[in-house]
C-alpha cells in the first residue's frame, strides 16, 4: 500500500480553470479598467504558462501592457495587484463549484488506511484553502501539507514543488502517488520520481501524457469508480518494476 497521496489542485480537486480562474482574471481586469477579456479558447492557450502571475505577464508581453505599466517596477506592481484581486474573486467563486468525482471517496479511503495527504499547486495559498473547505473540516484537517503559489522559485513543469514534497514527507518517491491533470504537472511529478496518475480535465483532455503511469477521465464515484486506493498501490508497485 502507498504511504502518501499528493494532489494537484486545479483540474484535479475541482475543475477550476474555465469557470473560476478565467472568470477571476477577467473580473480583475475589468475592476482595474484594463481592456482585456480572456475567452475560453484563449485561456486554454495561456494555460501552457504555469502560474497566474506568469500567465498575465506572458499575455501582456504579447498583446501590450496597460497604460502606466512602462517600467519593470510598474509592471511588477500591476501584476501583483491584479493577482491579489483575482485571488480574492476566485476564492469566492470556488464555493459554487463541484468537487470532481471520486475525490472525496479517495480521500476517505486514504484517511481510513493511514495514508498521508498533500497538495502541490501553483495556485495561491488562499485559493487552495477555499478549495479544501469544500471537503469539510475533518477531511481538510487530514492533509499533512499544502505547498502552494510561490513556495518554490521554479513552477511546474520544473520538479521543484514535488522535490519539496519529498523533503516534507521524508519518504521515497516510490511509496507515493501523485494525481495530476496537465502535462506541465506530469513532467514536474515525474521529474521528482513520483508514480503519476492523470485525471484529464476540461482543458487538458488532448494533452500528451505519454510519461504517465495511468490516464483516466476521473477517479469516479459509485457505480462508476475508475480508480481506488488499492489501484494506486498497484500502480506504484508496477512503476517500480
Amino acid at each position: 500500500m502507498i504511504k502518501a497521496l499528493i494532489f494537484d489542485c486545479d483540474g484535479v480537486l475541482v475543475d477550476t480553470e474555465r469557470d473560476a480562474h478565467r472568470v477571476g482574471f477577467n473580473r480583475a481586469f475589468k475592476e482595474f479598467g484594463i481592456d482585456a477579456e480572456w475567452s475560453v479558447e484563449l485561456y486554454g492557450k495561456l494555460l501552457l504558462v504555469a502560474g497566474g502571475k506568469e500567465r498575465m505577464r506572458a499575455y501582456f508581453d504579447e498583446y501590450g501592457w496597460p497604460a502606466g505599466a512602462d517600467s519593470a517596477e510598474q509592471k511588477d506592481e500591476l501584476i501583483l495587484a491584479l493577482h491579489l484581486k483575482k485571488t480574492e474573486i476566485t476564492s469566492n467563486i470556488v464555493s459554487d463549484l463541484p468537487v470532481r468525482p471520486g475525490i472525496l471517496r479517495i480521500i476517505d479511503e486514504a484517511i481510513a488506511a493511514g495514508v498521508k495527504l498533500g497538495v502541490c499547486t501553483t495556485s495561491n495559498a488562499k485559493f487552495i484553502d477555499a478549495v479544501l473547505d469544500l471537503f469539510g473540516a475533518e477531511r481538510k484537517a487530514a492533509f499533512d501539507f499544502v505547498h502552494a503559489g510561490d513556495v518554490v522559485a521554479k513552477k511546474k513543469p520544473a520538479p521543484d514543488i514535488y522535490l519539496l514534497a519529498l523533503e516534507t514527507l521524508g519518504l521515497p518517491a516510490g511509496d507515493c502517488v501523485v494525481i495530476e491533470d496537465s502535462r506541465n504537472g506530469l513532467l514536474a511529478a515525474k521529474g521528482a520520481g513520483f508514480p503519476t496518475l492523470i485525471t484529464t480535465s476540461t482543458y487538458t483532455v488532448d494533452e500528451d501524457f505519454a510519461e504517465a503511469d495511468k490516464v483516466v477521465s476521473e477517479l469516479g464515484d459509485t457505480p462508476n469508480i475508475q480508480v481506488t486506493l488499492e489501484d494506486l498501490g498497484a500502480l506504484a508497485a508496477q512503476a517500480a518494476v
